[in-house]
Order: structure tokens, then sequence, then C-alpha cells
């Protein structure tokens, strides 16, 4: 109980830590999302066929997309 009164005053930082952590999960969960990543490849797509951007931009983009699908993946093992 003694410890608990002296600790006390760094709840709230304990609290902003905490949120922190839990922020940071959810971001890197949607970043690596597998799903997500896939909807984004068939935009990238789309707007390669509507001449939106070009092949070269889309394999540029593809690429960064891989390797976030790569990452999450290595980061879930």
């Amino acid at each position: 109980m003694f410890t608990g009164l002296l600790t006390l005053p760094l709840a709230p930082v304990r609290g902003v830590v905490w949120l922190a952590e839990v922020l940071t999960e959810q971001a890197e969960a949607q970043l690596y999302d597998p799903g997500r990543i896939a909807a984004e490849m068939q935009q990238i797509a789309d707007e390669a066929a509507a001449g939106e951007i070009t092949e070269e931009e889309a394999a540029e983009r593809e690429e960064d997309l891989i390797r976030r699908l790569n990452e999450g993946r290595a980061r879930r093992r």
C-alpha cells in the first residue's frame, strides 16, 4: 500500500505511455494488414489502367507495398 501511494504521482505518465503503446500497435496493425495492402495494390492497378499514373510509378508503389507486406510477416514471427 505504501508503494502504491509513492508511485501514485506517476500514474498519469504510465497512462500516457500505455496509450502510446496501444496507438502504436493499432497503427502498425493497419500499416501491415495484408487485406489493406491488397486493396492498395488493386487501387494502384486501377489507377495505372486508367492512365492516372505511369507504369513506373505503379511498379515503385507496388514494390513499397510488397516491402510492407514482407515486413509485416516478419514482425508476426
